[in-house]
């Protein structure tokens, strides 16, 4: 406004302009006139500053709801209103932004599972030294299947992206099936083995895929990483692999198949690939799986693992605690 004032406009077409009335724009022209720069500052407001007690805020938010509340966690409202029955004055927002500042989230929940391989410190040295300095002159690859992929046709057309609306779809759906994907990932490319998808997913198929990854990498020493599924270790798997001695298997811990690169795919392809589309058939999805994976394999780069054996265990083997109370 006061710059405006300066170029010689009046005040009715500085109020136009910035969207003020005319008596706005003369009032704040006169706190110019008297006090210049600095009485364009906010002025001292009435009434003494509002002091929310973030301590009671955070207690109570680092402590499960009482009881008769008959709930499972806090809202920023729920809390509000015990504390203000408890004789502290805070609002729902004011709750929210101590949550905000103090990196709080008691609307979140995540999950954690320890191993209980016996065998875990060796597995994972095993796993983590074929990622960071794998056996020269040999390839390593990670085995896995994606299984129950469902062949979902929408119960009516697909509404395209427009302006200011997404795409959207129906939220019912038709079954048209499901499949098993059977995926192998070459760690020093990154590029997937994955001609076949199986309406099942027993030793006879994994075999299957298995002989298939030798056929893709002959006459080279081919080291697989796998989890621990049963399917994996099945006599006839564990037959054939006896005369095929330059073929080595390696698993992951229990409970640790995020070892495995080859979930990394997996979660690429549902994303980009499989579940925002609709199948009409089961090769509807498998035809759409193969384009997938050929268009991948052209812009595919290898995936880098950066975490050292070392820094698994040290989370993997840390004191747990039983009292969680704060």
């Amino acid at each position: 406004m006061v710059l405006l004032a300066a170029e010689g406009l009046s005040n009715v077409e500085i109020g136009q302009r910035v969207g003020m009335t005319r008596q706005t724009v003369i009032s704040w022209r006169a706190r110019y006139a008297e006090g210049g720069i600095e009485a364009l500052a906010d002025l001292p407001r009435p009434g003494r500053p509002r002091v929310v007690d973030e301590a009671a805020v955070i207690v109570a938010t680092l402590n499960a709801p009482p009881a008769e509340l008959g709930v499972s966690h806090w809202s920023a409202r729920l809390m509000a209103d015990h504390l203000r029955g408890q004789g502290t004055s805070v609002s729902f927002a004011e709750v929210a932004r101590i949550w905000r500042d103090k990196g709080l989230q008691p609307h979140r929940i995540e999950t954690f599972k320890f191993s209980t391989d016996p065998a875990l410190e060796a597995k994972i040295r095993d796993v983590v030294g074929l990622y960071l300095a794998p056996p020269s002159n040999a390839v390593v690859v990670c085995i896995d299947e994606k299984s129950q992929i469902q062949a979902l046709d929408r119960t009516a057309p697909l509404l395209p992206i427009r302006f200011h609306a997404a795409e959207r779809r129906t939220h019912d759906y038709v079954r048209h099936g499901t499949t098993t994907l059977f995926a192998a990932l070459e760690i020093a490319t990154g590029r997937i083995t994955a001609d076949a998808c199986y309406g099942r997913h027993r030793n006879d198929e994994f075999l299957a895929f298995l002989k298939t990854v030798a056929k893709a990498h002959p006459r080279v020493e081919l080291h697989v990483v796998a989890d621990n599924y049963a399917t994996h270790n099945h006599p006839n798997v564990k037959a054939w692999l006896a005369k095929h001695p330059r073929i080595t298997m390696h698993f992951t811990p229990t409970h640790a198949s995020w070892m495995n690169m080859v979930e990394i795919f997996f979660g690429i392809i549902t994303r980009q690939a499989i579940r925002r589309r609709t199948f009409t058939s089961i090769g509807d999805l498998v035809s759409a799986i193969r384009t997938f994976i050929d268009a991948y394999n052209e812009r595919c780069e290898p995936f880098l693992w950066t975490k050292t054996a070392d820094d698994i265990l040290s989370k993997a083997k840390r004191k747990t605690i039983s009292d969680t109370r704060h």
